[in-house]
């Protein structure tokens, strides 16, 4: 088997600077690529996208918070036992969170974001554009809990 090996190619500038659980929708913020590693030419053709997905390392979790198992989300007692594949919260076992963000606009090897999730001086893993083709096919089915937790997360 080969070995990978998955490289930081920015960060997340701006933005927050701590993870609070809601009200992301606003939040702007820029991802800035490694200057030694990418060009301006790396985001060519990017700004002809409405939405990116950014893929990112949740960092600043500790291993000792990771979880692997099932817990209530957010806590609550009221909510169901959820394993942690069922849930996208950052205390995940590879740590990396995904998010869709409105481009707000390209320039040189800085991408300026909408609603990203992640605070400042967030490592980013990957940026691809959102394509209808790769959106969802068919009905989206969730939890009844799901909708309430996200009701005030954008």
């Amino acid at each position: 088997m080969t070995a990978h090996r998955i490289e930081t190619i920015g960060f997340v500038r701006g933005g927050r600077s701590e993870p609070t659980d809601d009200d992301w929708g606003q939040s702007h913020s820029l991802i800035e690529l490694d200057p030694v590693r990418f060009g301006a030419d790396a985001f060519a053709g990017l700004a002809a996208f409405s939405h990116v997905e950014v893929i990112f390392l949740f960092d600043r979790v500790s291993p000792e918070a990771v979880e692997v198992g099932a817990r209530h989300p957010r806590g609550r007692a009221d909510w169901p036992l959820t394993g942690i594949f069922a849930q996208r919260g950052r205390n995940r076992p590879n740590r990396l969170g995904v998010t869709v963000c409105r481009i707000v606009s390209v320039e040189g090897t800085q991408l300026s974001v909408e609603g990203l999730d992640a605070i400042d001086g967030t490592p980013v893993i990957d940026v691809k554009p959102v394509m209808r083709e790769f959106l969802p096919r068919g009905e989206v089915r969730q939890p009844d809990w799901v909708a309430e937790l996200m009701s005030a997360y954008w």
